[in-house]
């Protein structure tokens, strides 16, 4: 099979797409050739030379108000034109894609598959869903919408990369927190569980990595940076900035404990990275129930419920006995979302035109 993959970026570099390329890898192990259409490309050395890469300029940078028409264009006019040379599509994460090459790949006769994971629903996600032949996602909460297209299949990480002895706790513990600095990921919660934990005599310091993305995430850091000194705890909160996907899965070796404050929806990648690379790791998120199995009732907590995140921590630390197998059997359940065990399950609902 010959496939068209579309994503964001093709980078190794792209703080939040850099794991990307791996997918690609991966997926070039599979297939007898990849055309990749994206809109920004940067650093992706390692491809396989069945993999052919096609951005839509956003290296580039075209002036503001003709962008997102040049983009479409371009998109546009790559899909028409390489058509002879895919047999079936992958869009990743962005639906507008479906929506502008939905009709054309109908007619064309190309099977259309969209990996889609947030709790969003909006026109752009049912135009696609309707254009679209089967619909990946990680866990039931990550797609709102009723449609028999649907495959549950789990997530795609690095677990080889991850891979590493568990450590004994450091004192004070070194809790993580890994994604972008917006509201929606409730980081003011964590600041005050961790002023918490300092009043029960608990010594722990948090490390946020990751960077805003738009003006209004900067004005929310600036109030996460107040609401440390406030608390008391501004030296034992460390805002690291955004960092390449290759750096923080070598930074998660030194951490002991992974917050993830998310609300109930698809599965963060950075919590499965996290167990895999042997840390703790407590959310907020209940989709994880299934996945955390007997641990769930101890690493799940109410969402912006600071008190119960550092009664848990608290509590769950102190039965050092417990912590080193429940890391051990942490890194055993994730290992079904490795991204050599997701990729043959999205192309397995492709079998019929190989």
């Amino acid at each position: 099979m010959r496939l068209l993959i579309v994503t964001q970026a093709v980078d190794t570099e792209d703080p939040v797409l850099g794991f990307f390329v791996g997918w690609i890898q991966e997926f070039a192990k599979h297939v007898e050739h990849i055309e990749v259409i994206c809109l920004k490309e940067g650093k992706h050395e390692a491809l396989p030379q069945n993999v052919r890469v096609h951005s839509l300029g956003k290296e580039n940078e075209p002036p503001r108000f003709a962008r997102r028409l040049v983009y479409a264009l371009r998109f546009k006019q790559l899909a028409w034109r390489l058509r002879r040379d895919y047999d079936a599509v992958f869009v990743h994460m962005n639906p507008e894609y479906v929506v502008l090459g939905g009709l054309l790949w109908r007619v064309l006769g190309k099977h259309i598959g969209l990996w889609y994971v947030h709790r969003s629903v909006d026109l752009k996600l049912r135009i696609a869903s309707f254009f679209a032949d089967d619909i990946f996602t990680a866990s039931p909460e990550g797609f709102r919408l009723k449609t028999s297209k649907l495959h549950v299949v789990g997530h795609g990480i690095d677990t080889i990369a991850l891979a590493a002895p568990i450590h004994p706790l450091h004192d004070p513990l070194r809790i993580v927190s890994v994604g972008r600095i917006t509201p929606i990921k409730n980081l003011d919660t964590l600041i005050e569980a961790v002023a918490l934990l300092k009043d029960k005599g608990i010594s722990t310091t948090a490390t946020l990595i990751g960077a805003p993305a738009h003006p209004s995430d900067e004005v929310y850091l600036e109030s996460l940076k107040a609401l440390a000194g406030t608390c008391g705890v501004a030296d034992r909160i460390r805002f690291a900035g955004g960092m390449l996907h290759a750096q923080v899965l070598e930074e998660y070796r030194d951490f002991d404990i992974s917050v993830n404050l998310s609300p109930t929806g698809g599965l963060d990648k950075a919590v499965l990275e996290s167990m895999a690379a042997g840390l703790l790791v407590f959310v907020s998120n209940h989709g994880f129930a299934g996945l955390l199995g007997p641990h769930a009732s101890a690493l799940v907590f109410p969402e912006r419920d600071a008190a119960a995140c550092a009664k848990m921590l608290a509590a769950l630390v102190r039965e050092s006995g417990d912590v080193d197998r429940i890391r051990g059997d942490l890194k055993l359940r994730v290992q079904t979302m490795s991204v050599s065990a997701l990729i043959p399950r999205i192309l397995s609902s492709y079998e019929a035109i190989r």
